[in-house]
Parts: structure tokens; C-alpha cells; sequence
């Protein structure tokens, strides 16, 4: 919604770190609607870029100056992440997305934006503790490494090689079942 978004921008205005966001127009609002709030885009054009089209996701992951990844835990976000050993503040919004989240909070690859229990809203002060834990407390070292050891499994051929033989070999032996 215009108020995620507004809350997701004042959040990462708070947290006063670098950032690119690939900002997609929500459905259902009209083309006079300002997406971003008042002033924001001005506040914070010496150190952050709003890019309302598309923007190509791996080479903004791969590029040496990203430090971490605001994700809403797709899994195809998430796997993409592994790959450059990023870690992770993760916002899920629908289906698969908050187990995902679940599962690498767990893991120590990120931290979850905080939501109110009774409505599963977020807002910016939840944002920006999430965005500064990952990206600029000492704790952030800790979410970074755990990504970087992901990343080694991840990028691993051989042991990716072994898994697809072995589901070969599962789905072979269990055709008939």
C-alpha cells in the first residue's frame, strides 16, 4: 500500500545508510499519487537512488558496494542473496515469504523489520532498527559472515552437482510410487 511504502522510506531515511530501491508502483494507485514522501527523494539524493523501473537485481547484489539486501523473501530473492553472500532485512508480505524469512532469521543471515502482532502492520522506527542491525551495529558482522559460509555452500558446484544426482537417483528408485 502508499502507507507501506511511505513507512518503508521514512524507515530507511532513519536509518541513514547508503541505499538503491527498485520501487515498484503498487497496483491501485493513480498516476497523480506521489509515491515516496514529500521531500524524500531530496533528503536523501546524497546518499540514495529511487529507480521506479527496472533495475537488474543480480548485478545490484554483485556490485561491491552493496552491503546488504532489504528483501521481501521470495525465494527467488533469497537464493539470489546466497550467491553474493549478502546478508539480509527481511520485510515478507504473502504466502512462503515470512517461513523463508523465519528460516534465515534463524539461521543468523538477517533480521526480520518488526510488525505489530494484532495487524502484522510495520513502520518506519521497525525498519530502520532492522536496516542499522544488519548494516551498521557490530551485530551486522555476525549476520555478514553467516551469509558469506551460505555463500560458500551455495556457490559449491561439485556439492550442487551431488544434490541433482541424488534427486535423480530418488526420483528413479520412487517413479512407480
Amino acid at each position: 500500500t502508499l502507507e507501506n511504502i511511505h513507512e518503508l522510506a521514512l524507515g530507511i531515511e532513519l536509518a541513514g545508510v547508503r541505499f538503491l530501491w527498485a520501487l515498484r508502483k503498487p497496483a491501485g494507485t493513480g498516476n497523480d499519487e506521489e509515491l515516496l514522501p514529500a521531500g524524500f527523494e531530496e533528503r536523501t539524493r546524497l546518499r540514495g537512488l529511487v529507480c521506479t523501473g527496472w533495475v537488474p537485481q543480480v548485478t545490484a547484489l554483485a556490485h561491491g558496494a552493496t552491503g546488504a539486501f532489504l528483501t521481501h523473501c521470495g525465494w527467488g530473492s533469497t537464493i539470489e542473496s546466497f550467491a553474493f553472500g549478502l546478508p539480509l532485512v527481511m520485510l515478507p508480505f504473502i504466502i512462503d515469504t515470512p517461513m523463508i524469512a523465519r528460516a534465515m532469521a534463524k539461521r543468523g543471515i538477517g533480521v526480520e523489520v518488526a510488525r505489530d502482532e494484532s495487524d502484522g502492520s510495520f513502520d518506519r522506527d521497525g525498519v530502520a532498527v532492522a536496516v542499522r542491525r544488519v548494516m551498521v551495529e557490530d551485530e551486522g558482522k555476525v549476520f555478514a559472515t553467516n551469509a558469506k559460509k551460505l555463500k560458500d555452500l551455495v556457490v559449491d558446484e561439485g556439492r550442487q552437482e551431488q544434490y541433482i544426482h541424488e534427486l535423480e537417483d530418488h526420483l528413479r528408485r520412487n517413479k512407480d510410487v
